[in-house]
């Protein structure tokens, strides 16, 4: 059961390859996402990625790169043993077109959730944040490239 989640959408003016290659180059991530404060870690299969965001900047973030089929879909998991807590982060990239359509969803479960959930501040802004730094750095990078 989830007990809480997350999620935002936006239609980007440039192919799938292109929103991708910003979205797995963690070294960029500063230039473009102003909910990042800090980010390690190479993002590919299987590594953990330290994360510090706005939406709670005193805390670092390990999370692992569970899922990664390019270009289309990315899930970061992070969790207590027995599945008593998780948190799954999925980037999906759909074509649209010549555009992509780009959704970040973000869902918290298991046992503990409820109480756990009580202690996440809201991440709609950082979201919001996320997604609209990605379409501006994507679409000035599509224009560029034409």
């Amino acid at each position: 059961m989830v007990a809480r989640r997350y999620s935002v959408s936006r239609t980007i003016d440039a192919p799938p390859d292109a929103v991708w290659d910003l979205l797995t180059d963690a070294a960029t991530y500063r230039d473009w996402n102003p909910a990042v404060i800090d980010i390690q870690g190479p993002i590919a299969l299987g590594s953990t990625v330290r994360l510090v965001s706005v939406a709670a900047p005193k805390r670092t973030f390990s999370v692992t790169v569970a899922e990664m089929t390019a270009p289309n879909r990315m899930v970061w998991s992070d969790g207590m043993p027995l599945g008593l807590f998780r948190g799954n982060r999925t980037y999906l990239l759909e074509p649209d077109g010549d555009a992509t359509r780009f959704t970040m969803t973000e869902e918290f479960s298991g046992a503990l959730s409820g109480l756990i959930c009580r202690s996440i501040p809201d991440l709609t802004p950082s979201f919001v944040q996320f997604a609209d730094g990605l379409k501006t750095a994507a679409e000035a990078r599509a224009q560029r490239s034409s």
